[in-house]
């Protein structure tokens, strides 16, 4: 793979970070520095992680930052959990969030796995 936008993980990291840009434009004023300001760096590392990854030398690096991009989808799926909790986002959006999801960590996952198949043929 010449870069790692040509990943397809790196795509739908992307395509979480605009989702989440938009989810937050409607936050309230009050949670910019608190919510807000979590849940848009929490979905922008899990495509910068892939990205530091994809420029590494070595298959076990880019296997952590892989693990690294995990976490912070997660997380962000979390902070989603947090702003419904506190009624700012419906239920509607949690799932649409969700779908989304699942789909990068299928994805993480399959390209960890095939990290790990190049690891040990190398």
């Amino acid at each position: 793979m010449a870069s790692f936008t040509d990943l397809e993980t790196w795509k739908q990291s992307r395509k979480i970070r605009k989702l989440i840009s938009n989810i937050v434009k409607n936050f309230p004023p009050e949670e910019k520095y608190r919510l807000t300001d979590q849940i848009v760096r929490s979905s922008r590392s899990i495509g910068n992680n892939l990205a530091e990854g994809h420029g590494r030398f070595h298959y076990q690096d880019n296997i952590r930052f892989c693990i690294m991009a995990k976490g912070s989808l997660t997380e962000t799926l979390d902070h989603l959990m947090i702003a419904l909790d506190e009624e700012i986002i419906t239920e509607e959006i949690l799932q649409t969030f969700q779908t989304e999801y699942e789909s990068c960590l299928r994805l993480i996952n399959g390209y960890i796995q095939y990290l790990k198949t190049k690891k040990t043929e190398g």
